[in-house]
Formats: C-alpha cells, structure tokens, sequence
C-alpha cells in the first residue's frame, strides 16, 4: 500500500508536473505502476543488504519524523494564528533535535532530559514536539513584527457550492 502510495505522489506531483504535464490518465497509471514496482525493489534490496539494526533505527526515526508535521497539519489547516514560517520553523527544530535526541542514545526511543538536576525519561519525539511547539510559538509574532507575508487561502466560496452528489443513489442497483 506505501509503495502504490508513493508511486501516486510520485507520478501526480512530480512526472505530471514536471515531466509530462499533458499526461493522459493512462500514462499516468503506467508510471504509478512502475514507480510502485521501483519502490517495492527497493523496499526489498533494502531489508536484503542493509543490516536489521538500520532498519529498527530507521522504524525509531520515522515516528518521530512523522510527529514533527503534526503542528504545521492541524494548526496550519485549522487556525489562522500560526504563520506559515514559523510553523515550517518550528518542524526544522523538532526534526533536527528528535534525530539529534535520538542518535545521542543509539537510537533508543526514551531520552532522559536533565532539568535542574533532576531526570525526565520519555519519548524523544515528544520532546522534539514540544520543542517544534515552542518554536512555532515564538516565532509566529516574530515573523508578524518583521511584516512577512502570510500564505493565502486557496479556498474559495465556489469550492461549497452543491453539486447535485445528493441525487446519487446510496445503494448499488
């Protein structure tokens, strides 16, 4: 499923765009079938030639990549406060300190944080999280002192407008 997934972003976002712009429906389903088939060839060669170690780490590294896009998702999608580039901000802090969290322990996934003398053991992912946090935070006003542009809406009025989908049947004939 991951790898159909990335052959659709993939072929949509890249070949579609920049390749083969006036790509027809059916060329671009023969490119999502051979990238999808690349990236399971990889997938494979990977698990193959790389030592197991590589992959947990990578397992330990992927959640907490994947936390860091959190706040520029559902603040970015839901609020108007944060600006664009103090939440992009905010993700660059939370990826650099989870991986360096992380890698300072091994790649073990609980890292003991040291505050005034006393030890917090947890998840460094949520420690990057709330670093990410605090970074988007701070630098939303920042960013607003400096006047810098924020990101315009790309949805429109029209994008709500019925479009008769109430007179499909909801049973299949």
């Amino acid at each position: 499923i991951m790898s159909i997934a990335a052959a659709n972003l993939f072929t949509r976002n890249v070949w579609v765009r920049y390749v083969r712009p006036g790509a027809t429906e059916a060329q671009e389903s023969g490119v999502a079938k051979i990238t999808s088939l690349v990236v399971k060839v990889g997938a494979l060669a990977f698990i193959i030639f790389i030592p197991l170690q590589y992959a947990i780490n990578l397992q330990l590294l992927g959640g907490l990549w994947i936390l860091q896009t959190l706040p520029a998702i559902v603040f970015g999608l839901y609020t108007r406060w944060f600006h664009a580039r103090a939440l992009f901000a905010g993700w660059l802090v939370g990826m650099v300190v989870g991986t360096a969290m992380a890698a300072s322990q091994g790649f073990a996934s609980i890292y003991p944080l040291h505050v005034f003398g006393a030890v917090w053991p947890a998840y460094a992912a949520v420690y990057a999280l709330i670093a990410n946090l605090v970074v988007a935070a701070v630098f939303t006003p920042v960013c607003d002192a400096l006047r810098l542009p924020r990101a315009g809406d790309a949805v429109n009025a029209g994008d709500f407008e019925d479009r008769g989908l109430d007179t499909v049947p909801l049973t299949a004939p």
